[in-house]
């Protein structure tokens, strides 16, 4: 039973972190009916601009975690106005090759400055606590907290907010919104921010538990497309489901089987999901078809 629970908060811990990932690519998701391949690879370098600000510059924990937000936010509308931005009206093949073309480029700068091996960042809060036989260190406990404070954020910014409305109404119909004068670019560079600026919160909140390494964003972006794929494209709830099914599935599996295989297991699980429910978990089905 006590091995039951320690994975299940270590699922809880992953899957909360997921899901602020996955959130952040299925809002881009909504509103460009673009997948955002180099999204992962904002999360690594979130991750190693936290590094920098803490190891570097010795700002503490909580005024590095503001700045990088801030900073990758910024980042994510560079991004989105140099590889998206131009390629509106193309193909979704040159969206893909220019995002291709992004994520190299992010990863070997980051080798580049960093090299590449894997790096840490010292935990803030290393202190351990035991409830009902679960070793939890306070961290991973922030983790958690924090991660379900910005999903719920992000949530009231979308449905009480008149920016939030406005990215919701752009999502669900594009041209209507157009012709009533919403910005199309402004809301588009708008959600790319808050999209960026998730993933850079959840890899600060990280950084201090796992190492980091360049190739970090690539496993995490996979997995991220899994969590929006398990979701339902473009469905808000759908991204914070399925980074808990898929962070609770490798703890479960990692725990009870084998962690040299936890990654197999989430994505054998979307296999099995999809095949029962192809448009995921909160997917709608296309009329007309």
């Amino acid at each position: 039973m006590d091995l039951f629970l320690q994975q299940l908060f270590n699922g809880v811990m992953l899957g909360s972190t997921y899901a602020l990932v996955a959130l952040g690519l299925t809002l881009v998701y909504g509103i460009l009916q673009i997948p955002n391949f180099a999204h992962g690879h904002m999360y690594m370098l979130g991750a190693y601009v936290c590094l920098f600000l803490m190891g570097v510059l010795g700002l503490g924990y909580w005024p590095a975690l503001i700045v990088v937000a801030l900073i990758m936010a910024v980042a994510g509308v560079i991004l989105e106005r140099l590889a998206y931005s131009p390629l509106r009206n193309q193909s979704p093949m040159a969206s893909f090759i220019s995002a291709l073309g992004a994520l190299f480029v992010l990863e070997n700068s980051v080798i580049a400055i960093w090299g590449p091996q894997g790096q840490r960042i010292g935990n803030p809060y290393p202190d351990i606590v035991e409830v009902f036989g679960i070793t939890m260190s306070v961290q991973r406990l922030l983790v958690i907290g924090i991660a379900f404070l910005l999903i719920v954020l992000v949530q009231l910014f979308i449905k009480k907010t008149t920016l939030g409305s406005t990215i919701e109404a752009v999502a669900q119909n594009p041209e209507g919104a157009k012709l009533v004068g919403i910005n199309i670019k402004l809301v588009s560079s708008l959600t790319f921010a808050i999209s960026t600026g998730l993933a850079a919160l959840a890899a600060c909140l990280v950084a201090p538990i796992f190492i980091l390494s360049p190739s970090m964003g690539s496993l995490l972006g996979m997995k991220a497309f899994v969590i929006v794929i398990l979701g339902g494209l473009g469905s808000v709830p759908g991204a914070i489901v399925g980074g808990l099914i898929l962070g609770l599935i490798e703890a479960l599996g990692g725990g009870y089987l084998s962690a040299a295989y936890k990654d197999v297991f989430g994505f054998g699980a979307l296999v099995l999901i999809l095949a029962i429910k192809p448009t995921g978990l909160f997917g709608k089905e296309v009329q007309g078809r």
